[in-house]
């Protein structure tokens, strides 16, 4: 992109300038003993953006217009939300404790989106209030159950919906816990930030729009896990093990619906269901404060009930795009004084399926492809110097980002290249150096 021009006579980009206004207020107060707390909030933030997402064309009439009326936007958004909550806790609760909560919160979401050379726009007023009750009853010091309910009226749906949630918490020994939780939940037939995205493929722009027949996605989500600990003079180790199932009900997803004469469309609507289910791993140890080690592995499987076609003409697939089957972490940290720290950080992606649209040189055809995985290693390193006589410190710190280089070796090129097909780590092998002052309060 030629940062001298402006971005309507780039071949291909996307400028944005916003302007955000925000603010929160909160208060609390305790009585009755401390035995009851009041709790309130609110927060507002609204959004200015002007924007600009398009493709200079080649030439003749269509070039002409674009000069004279490029694809410029506009976006207003305004959020505000305000809510209370009580607590209160009972000493002697039929059998043990129990600390009861009511809550109530409102949120107005008001989004203004348009870009009227795509004949794009998205009004959108949302409105949700939330009512919730919450017992957490403590029967013994080993054995607590929270249980929950939530009811939501909004305004996109003729009824309430009530989402209910339980959790039993069990601890037959202080160094062993098994925990298992049941919820559901519940996404609106709305307009969310993702829909907003418009995306580059085959030479146009990709729009999102929502069916008329969009209805509530519903889920209903159980786990047990188990926590272990042995703790030492010296060190402190142990492992969680969990499992998950949530089943999700007319899960939405994205169909294609052909083109226009600006690009790619595509329709958000509900599916049949879908299933995502399966088991984490996760390892800590910490030699007497001096080293961490914390560790993760998960294995899951994310299906559609039918066949989804991501990409109009394609045959459909039941995997979830850009989910990998399986995923996780480790991370080194070292302390051995005062002055220096060490962090060795390494993040496992495993092979996904990721729509690829044509347009590209040497991409003539839409695909589906398999990624490979990703092994992201890096490194931090500080050493903090102290200045006593001003009280200060001064910190010195470097390292280096994607230490193996694992990185996305296909990108597109050219202004009809397709935007979304992107990837993997955020940053190939990155070196940096850094200094930071610690002024003393």
């Amino acid at each position: 992109m030629d940062l001298t021009k402006p971005a309507y006579l780039t071949e291909q980009s996307e400028e944005r300038n916003t302007k955000v206004w925000m603010g929160s207020l909160d208060y609390q107060i305790n009585f009755n003993n401390d035995r009851s707390s009041l709790i309130t909030y609110l927060g507002w933030q609204q959004t200015d953006r002007t924007h600009y997402t398009g493709i200079i064309p080649d030439g003749g009439a269509e070039f002409q217009s674009h000069i004279e009326n490029p694809p410029y936007g506009i976006s207003d958004v305004k959020t505000f939300n305000t809510g209370l909550q009580l607590n209160h806790k009972f000493n002697k609760f039929i059998k043990g404790s129990n600390v009861m909560t009511f809550g109530t919160e409102f949120i107005f979401d008001k989004v203004f989106d348009e870009i009227p050379a795509y004949n794009y726009l998205i009004d959108q007023t949302t409105k949700n209030v939330g009512l919730f009750l919450q017992s957490d009853w403590e029967f013994s010091p080993s054995l607590t159950l929270l249980s929950g309910v939530r009811m939501d009226l909004h305004n996109f749906l003729e009824d309430p919906v009530l989402s209910p949630r339980l959790t039993l918490l069990y601890k037959p020994k202080s160094n062993i816990q098994f925990r298992a939780n049941y919820g559901t939940g519940f996404r609106a037939p709305q307009a969310f930030d993702a829909d907003l995205h418009i995306a580059f493929a085959g030479g146009g722009i990709s729009r999102i729009s929502l069916s008329p027949d969009l209805v509530p996605e519903t889920s209903n989500s159980i786990s047990a896990s188990m926590n272990y600990d042995k703790v030492t003079d010296l060190f402190v180790a142990g492992f969680t093990v969990e499992g998950f199932y949530t089943r999700l009900n007319k899960a939405y997803f994205l169909n294609p619906i052909g083109a226009d004469a600006f690009g790619e469309l595509f329709e958000k609507q509900n599916g049949q269901g879908a299933t995502v289910q399966g088991g984490t791993l996760e390892l800590r140890a910490n030699f007497n404060r001096k080293m961490q080690i914390e560790t993760g592995f998960t294995l899951q499987s994310s299906l559609f009930d039918d066949p989804v076609e991501y990409i109009d003409g394609l045959e459909g697939i039941k995997r979830f795009i850009r989910t990998p089957n399986n995923y996780g972490f480790a991370t080194i940290s070292l302390t051995p004084n005062d002055k220096f720290t060490a962090n060795i950080n390494y993040v496992y992606t495993g092979a996904m399926k990721i729509p690829h649209f044509a347009g590209a040189p040497k991409q003539d055809v839409d695909e589906l492809i398999d990624s490979k995985s990703f092994s992201e290693l890096s490194l931090k390193m500080s050493y903090a110097i102290g200045l006593k006589k001003f009280g200060n410190t001064f910190e010195f710190y470097g390292g280096i980002k994607n230490i193996l280089n694992d990185y996305q070796d296909q990108f597109d090129i050219g202004k009809n290249r397709d935007s979304n097909f992107v990837f993997g780590p955020g940053q190939p092998r990155t070196f940096y150096l850094g200094l930071k002052l610690r002024t003393r309060k």
